[in-house]
């Protein structure tokens, strides 16, 4: 049972890695298309007070399309909501990651988040610790190692 637990949950950190990877890139290279270098530059520079506003600002786009998804599942239209509420976890990720990244000494001077921060990060790393060696972890790393150098070498 225990090689079972940690094997879920190598699974689901090597999906939130992979995740995290993938969205913050795709927020790097959306903020460098959409050309908002200085307002990255102006966010990472902000005061804790303007972070927080500008941490709520990703959840308050998010909201009305989980509200959204709500209501196509209400209205039995199962598929469509799922894929909505998808959709609208995948954006908030990356949009949360980018601002959260930009402006996390900021939001740490907040007792409450860095609280929650630190405790949270502090379960990571001991559920990473846990299936670091696992088989399926070790495995999951080297694809990852392997698929980055695939794509940069077809890029290049």
């Amino acid at each position: 049972m225990k090689k079972l637990l940690l094997t879920l949950l190598a699974v689901l950190l090597i999906i939130e890695e992979w995740l995290w990877d993938f969205l913050s890139a795709c927020g790097h290279y959306l903020a460098l298309w959409l050309r908002l270098e200085s307002v990255e530059r102006w966010l990472s520079r902000t005061s804790p007070p303007m972070a927080l506003l500008a941490i709520a600002v990703p959840i308050m786009i998010v909201t009305p399309i989980n509200l959204a998804a709500l209501s196509l599942l209400v209205h039995g239209l199962l598929l469509q909501g799922i894929l909505l509420e998808l959709f609208a976890k995948l954006l908030g990720t990356l949009l949360v990651a980018r601002v959260f990244s930009l402006t996390k000494p900021q939001l740490l001077t907040f007792t409450p988040i860095a609280f929650i921060y630190h405790t949270v990060s502090g379960w990571l790393r001991w559920a990473h610790a846990k299936i670091a060696e696992t088989a399926i972890y070790r495995f999951a790393k080297q694809l990852k190692a392997d698929v980055k150098a695939k794509i940069k070498a077809w890029l290049a």
